[in-house]
Order: structure tokens, then sequence, then C-alpha cells
């Protein structure tokens, strides 16, 4: 007797045809960065299209959007036009929030902050951060940042992903899903936050979310208390043994229903699972500082022994940089500073100076500056005129013009990129846009933005959507 077809295995297979042949280049990609063992990634770069200056990446993103005239941007002329309204002529009838438009006025509102040269670039940083002058000469200033939204939310996230809407993948998930993981028993993204003061924006776990890529190629945060990770202990009465027998049963299941459905998230889940597994060991190892010699936790600042603090996340960046991570973000908040400038500005480089200082001067020590490209910035600047009146003054969102700094692999030190007007609130030369900065991210990393792409309904997406251009100036 002929055995007949199950119509509805039929129909399964039919959709996982569909599914898969949708997926394109991504489940091959996926596919690829799979090793023999289950879930091992893949330990070279298979995407990588041009020779990399950068092994990995340290992102120092200051949520909440510093003030650039404040720290970065010398603006001394400024002191004349102290109090008086900030001129038509250069706002140029550009959008400002709503916090502001219903000022009477916009008065000037020089930086409170003096500057000073560092190094023998003679790179001009501000009082409020002094520790960066000790490594001025290994900082590339981009002063001609600017942005398209106006407003944290949609400004951070275009920022992280290229889309001003949530759901697309984050640029860590971009690096991790172009190059694969180097260390198999960390992840390849790893996220940690800290609080720097008042003026706090939120952050979502979408922000180093993999969107529409495998769910494998997501940011893996670090908890401030407690244990780094949930569940990275095995329960009572479970050992290792026994864990890895669970999981190789586990595998054998997920394995026999992708077979089935065809499902790449299956893969993801395998990969998941797998890498949990080798957490346990690498990830306790990871957070201990106690082998630290105290010169080196003196780099960070006092702060260094505190969970949960910048300081103490710069020293987990450092370790997770030479554990081979490949993308390290740090998301540190508390720059919204509408009011109480001085103070509040003091509070939040206090938190950040010294640890971002640290970490380069640590990372060069160790010759890992040569190869780990460090990004220090937020999603957007501030205003040079003033919200809030007398002593209470503070600065506005400004998407127009603000600062971003990198180090390291591939970037020249001591250089200053790019030029704003006299009052700090235009572009005069040299304009970076977010995309353009994602693009020479991504050069750095070996990588070219316009072939990095994934295709999802119906369409091929990229970090840098159809935008983007590599800043060669910039590039050592």
């Amino acid at each position: 007797m002929q055995e007949t077809e199950n119509p509805f295995g039929q129909q399964i297979r039919r959709r996982a045809f569909l599914k898969s042949s949708a997926h394109g280049f991504g489940t091959a990609a996926l596919a690829s960065m799979l090793a023999s063992d289950v879930g091992a990634a893949n330990f070279s770069t298979p995407n990588a299209t041009s020779p990399a200056g950068a092994r990995r990446v340290i992102y120092l993103f200051q949520s909440g959007g510093p003030s650039q005239c404040d720290m970065f941007d010398p603006k001394p002329e400024l002191e004349s036009f102290r109090g008086k309204n900030f001129p038509d002529s250069i706002r140029k009838g550009q959008r400002i929030t709503t916090m502001t438009s219903t000022q009477d006025s916009l008065p000037v509102l020089p930086s409170p902050f003096t500057y000073r040269k560092y190094g023998d670039s003679g790179l001009e940083i501000s009082d409020a951060m002094p520790h960066l002058g000790k490594v001025a000469d290994d900082l590339c200033v981009i002063r001609s940042m600017h942005t398209e939204a106006i407003n944290h939310d949609p400004a951070i996230t275009f920022f992280q992903t290229g889309f001003q809407l949530a759901g697309r993948p984050s640029i860590g998930s971009w690096v991790s899903y172009g190059l694969g993981a180097l260390n198999r028993n960390l992840p390849s993204y790893v996220v940690l936050t800290s609080q720097g003061g008042s003026g706090s924006q939120p952050l979502y776990s979408r922000l180093w979310s993999s969107g529409f890529l495998p769910t494998e190629y997501s940011g893996v945060k670090l908890r401030n208390t407690g244990a780094p990770v949930f569940y990275l202990a095995n329960p009572d009465g479970i050992n290792n043994s026994l864990r890895r027998d669970m999981l190789d049963d586990l595998a054998q299941l997920n394995r026999k229903r992708l077979e089935v459905v065809g499902d790449p998230e299956i893969k993801a889940r395998i990969a998941q699972y797998e890498m949990a597994f080798r957490m346990q060991s690498s990830v306790p190892e990871l957070a201990d500082i106690s082998g630290e010699p105290q010169s080196v936790l003196d780099l960070y600042g006092p702060d260094v022994t505190k969970p949960g603090t910048f300081a103490r996340n710069c020293l987990l960046a450092r370790r997770l940089a030479e554990r081979d991570v490949r993308f390290i973000q740090l998301f540190h908040m508390g720059w919204d500073h509408h009011a109480n400038l001085k103070d509040k500005m003091t509070q939040s480089c206090g938190t950040a100076d010294q640890p971002t200082a640290g970490l380069i001067m640590d990372l060069k020590q160790r010759g890992l500056l040569d190869d780990t490209l460090v990004i220090w910035g937020g999603e957007f600047g501030r205003t040079v005129y003033a919200q809030a009146k007398d002593n209470k003054a503070g600065r506005d969102h400004h998407p127009y013009c603000f600062t971003t700094l990198m180090a390291g692999a591939g970037v020249k030190g001591g250089h200053v990129h790019g030029e704003t007007d006299d009052f700090c609130y235009n572009i005069a030369r040299d304009p970076v846009h977010v995309h353009d900065l994602n693009a020479t991210i991504l050069h750095l990393l070996g990588l070219k933005h316009e072939q990095l792409t994934y295709k999802f309904q119906g369409r091929q997406y990229r970090l840098t959507d159809v935008h983007g251009e590599v800043v060669r100036d910039v590039l050592s």
C-alpha cells in the first residue's frame, strides 16, 4: 500500500520553506555563525569586507544630552552677549522644544566653566572634565555632530538603530551579526547601565535589542546588584554534569523541531542555551575585581569599588575588552540639565570624567587601545541660550550641533574634526550626521555599511538606512 503524504505536514513544510526563503541571507549568516559544537559562535569575521582598525568597541553612551559648549567646544567671545536675546539671524527659524518656545526671550548663557589646552595637540577641554586632559592626545573630537530628533526617546533610538521609531536592531546587534563572536564563553554584545545624577531619562531594553535580527544578537545586560545575570547558578540538587545532560536533551528536541518548521529562531534558542551554560563560569570570574591592583583601581576613581557606578562599569568594560567581547556598551544616565546647570554639570562630569580617562589609560597601558575603538557621547547637545532664569538656568535640547569623542583603533588622536559657529548653534564646517558616525564605526571594524544588510518584510535593511558616509578625516 502506497504511503500518502500528510497534508498538514506538507503545509508546515511549505510555510517553513517560505519563511526560510524570506530570511534569505540572514538565515545563511546565522548558520555560518554556528560551529560544529552546537551554539558555539564562529570566532572569525565572516562578513568583514575591508581591513579592520578595530577588533572591538567600547561605546560610552551619555544618556540625556551632554552640553558640548560646557565641555568640548569653547566660545569665550559669548561673554559679551551674556543675557542678551539669542539672535534670530543665528536661529534661522529652526525648531526648538516647547520647553523654551514659550519663553519671553532666549537669553544667551556663556559657559560657567573655563577652558585650557592639554597635551602636545593643545586640545581644548573645560575644567568640568580635567581628567580627560590627561588623554587629550588620544582623543578625536567631532564638534560637528548633528541629528534629526529633538526629544530624548526618538533621539537615543536613532543613535542606537538608525531609525527614530523603535523595533530595529541596535548597532551592537548589527556588529554582532556582521562579525560574530571572539570569545565563545561570553556574549558578543554586553550592556551595562549606571546613574550619574539627577535629570535622568529612562532606558529601555529595546535600545540593545536585535530587532528583527535573530535574538542571539541582542545585547546581554549585566545587572548592577546581585548576580550579574539571573539564574547563573544551578538550582539546588543540580550539578554541572546533570545540567549538561539536560541541555543536550533539550538541544536534540529543538533540532527535531527545527527540521519540521525551519524557524531560524530555534537555532538562536539553542545558541542562547549553550551560551548561558558557559556563562555560569565566565561571568562570575569577569565580575570579580578583587584581583585588580590598587594602581589600576586608582585610575578609575573612588567610585570603582561601588557596583553599578560608571567607574565600576568602565573597569568591567576593560575586563570585557581583554576577554575579547566584540561590542561593549555603557549607558550612563543623568545628563538632562534643564536647570541648575553648573551644579548638575559638575555632578555628572564628576561621575564620568575620571572613569573615562582611566579606561583609556588602562587600555593603553595594556596595548588594548591599539585595537579597541572607544566612543563617548549622547543623543544630542544643549542650547547656548538659557532655559529658566538667573542662577537656576539650564540648557534645552539641541540637535543641530554637538560633540562626540572617539579614541583608539584607527582614529586620529589629538584631532578636532568640524567647527561650529560663534554661538555654538549651527555647524560651520564638516558636518557629521548620525548615519555618518555609524558608517565610520562599521568601517573601522572592517565592515562596509552599505553591504551589512538583512532582509525583512520584503526589503533589505541596514543600520544606516540609505544614507551615511565614512568620515575619512578622522581616520589615522
